[in-house]
């Protein structure tokens, strides 16, 4: 028998704050016609100023909770995929944990920036397929609006705040590609890249958090070519091609990059969550609130074939093949 990382719950918070395009309108040089044309984004949420990435996150842990019919004491872990930690240290998912009101399991954070829930979820599959753990919970949030330039239209548009969490448990399976669970990774990054989307400041360079700066045709280029080989790379491992896949669950960055990596993989929009217009980038969070948003409206159904890919800073990409 072969023990798989079962998707148990999943759910997902947005904060109140709801910016339109037109909003930006009033201090920049653009327009919502300029924004919906080049990322595919319509509004994003921002979270209010006493609102944190660990607040965000426990909303969004509580939602899969509730939706695994689950509580804080079924939990082994939490896995935190962020790039906006309330703090330096410690880590979010210490946060959380104890938020959750745990006095038991561990917490730690992924930092991979918009890659980083794929790399959180490979992390928990191993946890689980080795047994070190038997469920855990794994979230993606961000506060990416703490660390915009609001003179930068190329940038400050197009992220938002938001988390999306994942329960995941362990089940004994055949070991084949009709099993539920986790079925395949993907995992990839270069530094070379580093230039293309990074945040300007740090602890150990600047003593402040800096801010994101990012080279947006460059990056653009990237993507679709490194987003199509790594989600061909996972399904190869089964395999399989994207005429297997039931939904592609794409990192939500732009539209744009979302249709012109399902267009190279061969699957039609209609196969695709998109969300990316509702919700901006929000980075390690967008992945697992797509896949909320999916399974809420009825798309994702137990025993379809998922896909999901991204791309961030680093740069890392990587994709991860699932059945619900």
């Amino acid at each position: 028998m072969t023990l798989r990382a079962v998707v148990e719950g999943v759910g997902h918070y947005l904060p109140d704050r709801i910016v339109e395009n037109t909003e930006f309108e009033q201090t920049l040089e653009t327009t919502d016609e300029w924004i919906r044309t080049r990322s595919g984004i319509e509004r994003r949420h921002f979270a209010a100023d006493d609102e944190t990435t660990s607040d965000l996150a426990l909303f969004a842990a509580r939602a899969a909770l509730d939706n695994a019919g689950l509580g804080p004491d079924d939990i082994d872990g939490l896995i935190v995929a962020t790039s906006t930690p309330d703090l330096t240290f410690p880590a979010v998912a210490t946060m959380v944990q104890h938020k959750l009101g745990m006095a038991h399991g561990f917490g730690f954070d992924v930092q991979a920036v918009c890659a980083g829930f794929i790399y959180a979820l490979t992390n928990a599959n191993a946890l689980i397929a080795s047994g070190q753990a038997k469920r855990l919970l794994i979230i993606g949030a961000e506060t990416f609006s703490r660390i915009m330039d609001w003179t930068d239209r190329s940038t400050c548009v197009l992220f938002g705040d938001g988390a999306g969490a994942v329960v995941l448990g362990a089940q004994e399976s055949t070991g084949t590609n009709a099993d539920r669970g986790i079925l395949a990774a993907d995992l990839n990054s270069d530094g070379r890249y580093r230039e293309m989307l990074y945040v300007d400041g740090g602890v150990s360079t600047t003593g402040q958090s800096g801010k994101l700066r990012m080279q947006g045709n460059p990056l653009f280029r990237q993507a679709i070519e490194k987003l199509t080989t790594t989600a061909d790379a996972a399904l190869a491992k089964l395999g399989l091609s994207g005429a297997d896949v039931d939904w592609i669950v794409p990192h939500q960055a732009n539209i744009r990059i979302i249709q012109g990596t399902a267009k190279k993989m061969g699957v039609p929009m209609d196969r695709v969550i998109v969300t990316v217009h509702e919700h901006g980038n929000t980075s390690a969070a967008s992945i697992p609130l797509a896949l909320s948003v999916g399974a809420a409206e009825g798309k994702i159904k137990r025993g379809d074939l998922v896909l999901s890919e991204a791309i961030g800073g680093g740069l890392a990409w990587g994709a991860l093949v699932l059945r619900w």
